[in-house]
């Protein structure tokens, strides 16, 4: 497997299209999914993972075979995510808004029937106070977060792709989590009058 993906990269970097398309193939809907949760907008997610991939395939020269092509490629997604963010000032929005589309508005409501409805509720709820914490959190708090939390990645992947230090990792997570607990504690401090 390694050596086909290394086969891939170097007939990539003599410009054969048809060896990117393999090659990029199972790393797309990860590139996906990162951007997504860090750009929190289906359009924009594309637009971005597409963006990262021209720049992958531009500068495959370089890709020096130190690391994973994976923990490379997610860099650049990252990195092109940060970019993306930094140009636009996204406004953030929760996952639970609905998806814009030609035909008007979807919900993103998974239906899962093994829950009341209060429990929906309650679930739905925490969800949107978790994902608006993680959205007032710093950038470079926010990027450990989805790439840890939510992506699953090791600390090792994650000190690759963000080019620093695992123990710099591991302590931006934990001030992090510790500043994503406070924001929540907060919230939910806030939100204590409302609740019945």
């Amino acid at each position: 497997m390694f050596d086909r993906e290394q086969n891939l990269i170097k007939k990539c970097v003599n410009g054969n299209l048809k060896a990117f398309d393999e090659l990029i193939e199972k790393y797309e809907k990860t590139a996906y999914n990162i951007a997504l949760r860090m750009l929190k907008n289906p359009e924009d997610a594309m637009d971005v993972s597409q963006e990262a991939f021209i720049k992958v395939f531009k500068s495959i020269k370089t890709f020096n075979f130190e690391s994973a092509f994976s923990t490379w490629l997610y860099r650049i997604v990252t990195n092109t995510c940060l970019d993306f963010l930094r140009k636009k000032s996204t406004i953030v929005y929760s996952l639970d808004n609905p998806i814009q589309t030609e035909d008007g508005e979807m919900e993103r409501d998974i239906p899962d029937g093994s829950h009341s409805p209060e429990e929906l509720l309650e679930k739905k709820l925490t969800k949107e106070l978790v994902n608006n914490a993680i959205g007032k959190l710093e950038e470079n708090h926010r990027v450990v977060i989805i790439l840890r939390d939510i992506q699953g990645f090791s600390y090792e992947e994650i000190s690759n792709i963000l080019d620093c230090s695992i123990g710099t990792v591991k302590s931006r997570i934990n001030r992090a989590r510790n500043n994503l607990k406070d924001i929540v504690m907060k919230e939910m401090e806030l939100n204590k009058e409302y609740i019945v």
